[in-house]
């Protein structure tokens, strides 16, 4: 008589089906709440005529509270309508989401198979120089121009990812160590470049390259911001959501990660893997330095390659692949949520006179609340008592 086949729960839902992990949920909605509160305070004591109403509290605190009040509705608010407040904006913020995407899923990628990737900056200038040179020196028919820009970005950061991962494999070089110090090489080769006659522009002494082609640059929807590159982003989440929860290879990023030594035993290779996720890490954050490189300014004008062409995106890519937890879904609304505080920053700054720093005193306070699930519970008591997961690159990478 056969026996009656067992049921397997399924890794994702314990027991259960269509479970939702609202212990996360209710995490992240409560660390949004505390970083905005703190973000509130600082706006109060920073202003010198709010502090200053807070002198005679005890005699009329109604002035006190009606001017911070004041300040931190007009902010907020001014912050809401330059992220959210019309089409304008609405596409202001997916130009600024773009390279966030793209950095963060790289950071991510690397997460999920255990590896710090610190070099998604190093790994985002190799994508511009390689896409900035493509695209100003390189002269194709339209359409050609920008596929191959594009992919030249994407060989030179999965180039300069795979190194990382090629020393780590075969030398056992931390990647940590490894990635930060292609960082410096990275914009040291960048700086160099830019003083050749490759790469400068005729004419000038500062570094500065050629502006790019219009053929190599995006197309852009007219009266906004938004370009191809954002609709690039959003394929290149669905490209990895597919690698890791439908392909092979992704399966074994997942193993490797969450145990290189049962991965090993179960004959996977462990340096291939490592090989494969870094060179797709780097590429994905070399697209973040073609999203710079070929994206139109806010102006409509294509970015000439300079010192500073990609920002400081490789390293707040971590930030939004840890607020993402490393899944591609996480990572993109992440992206989104920074992209808006980016845009909306320059108009808190424009109505309410709030420092554009603030931003990014918002951004890293979210990180930390998220990050630190007991710091939550201990500021929120009604937390206490949940199974809190913290954020880092534990299993799979730390982020599930």
């Amino acid at each position: 008589m056969s026996r009656p086949s067992r049921r397997v729960p399924s890794p994702r839902a314990p027991g259960r089906t269509g479970w939702v992990p609202w212990t996360e949920v209710f995490t992240t909605v409560a660390a949004f709440v505390l970083a905005f509160a703190v973000g509130a305070v600082l706006m109060i004591v920073s202003d010198t005529t709010v502090r200053s109403t807070f002198a005679y509290f005890f005699a009329r605190p109604s002035d006190a509270l009606r001017a911070s009040a004041d300040k931190v509705g007009t902010a907020y608010a001014a912050l809401v309508a330059g992220a959210v407040g019309g089409y304008g904006p609405l596409t202001a913020t997916t130009a600024q989401a773009a390279p966030l995407i793209c950095a963060g899923l790289g950071v991510g990628l690397a997460f999920r198979a255990g590896l710090f990737n610190i070099g998604a900056q190093g790994q985002a200038i190799l994508g511009a120089i390689v896409a900035a040179y493509i695209g100003f020196s390189w002269h194709l028919p339209a359409g050609l121009h920008l596929l191959v820009a594009l992919l030249g970005g994407l060989v030179g950061g999965g180039v300069w990812g795979g190194i990382v991962g090629w020393l780590k494999a075969r030398a056992g070089a931390h990647e940590v160590i490894v990635t930060i110090m292609m960082n410096y090489i990275a914009a040291g080769l960048l700086g160099y470049l830019l003083t050749t006659v490759a790469f400068r522009r005729p004419g000038r002494p500062d570094p500065i390259s050629p502006v790019v082609d219009w053929s190599a640059t995006f197309p852009r929807l007219e009266g906004g911001e938004l370009h191809l590159g954002f609709v690039v982003a959003l394929a290149a989440a669905v490209g990895v959501w597919w690698l890791l929860d439908r392909s092979t290879t992704g399966f074994a990023i997942r193993a490797v990660g969450a145990n290189p030594h049962a991965a090993a035993t179960a004959g996977m290779s462990v340096a291939r893997t490592t090989i494969i996720t870094m060179s797709v890490a780097g590429a994905l954050a070399g697209l973040a330095g073609v999203q710079a490189a070929l994206g139109p300014s806010a102006s409509g004008v294509p970015v000439p390659l300079s010192a500073g062409i990609v920002g400081s995106v490789g390293f707040d890519a971590i930030t939004v692949a840890l607020l993402g937890r490393s899944k591609p879904l996480g990572i993109v609304l992440a992206g989104l949520l920074f992209g808006a505080l980016h845009a909306g920053g320059l108009a808190m700054q424009s109505v309410a006179q709030t420092p554009l720093t603030l931003t990014t005193a918002l951004q890293a306070l979210i990180v930390l609340f998220v990050a630190a699930p007991a710091l939550v519970a201990k500021v929120l008591p009604f937390l206490r008592g949940r199974r809190l997961r913290p954020v880092g690159p534990a299993a799979e990478g730390g982020l599930a």
